[in-house]
């Protein structure tokens, strides 16, 4: 095993969800109907985080144009 393979591997032992995977991936491989479903709900769940991120800035421009439309009270003579 090369260098950076080893560091590679070491890297991932440090954290345990990478362990569970790379230890999936090297006993069911890349091309199992699981990693297929896995990969198109990653997929799935960054377009959700874009949906999330989307409303929270719409949000926060309908809170700045609501900021905008207050009412001026004027003393009339």
């Amino acid at each position: 095993m090369r260098k950076m393979e080893k560091e590679k591997d070491e890297e991932i032992y440090l954290c345990p969800v990478g362990r569970f995977f790379h230890e999936l991936e090297r006993t069911a491989g890349r091309k199992s109907p699981f990693f297929e479903h896995l990969s198109r709900s990653g997929v799935e769940f960054l377009k959700a985080l874009r949906a999330l991120v989307q409303e929270g800035i719409e949000c926060l421009e309908r809170d700045e144009e609501d900021s905008t439309k207050r009412v001026t009270e004027i003393e009339v003579e």
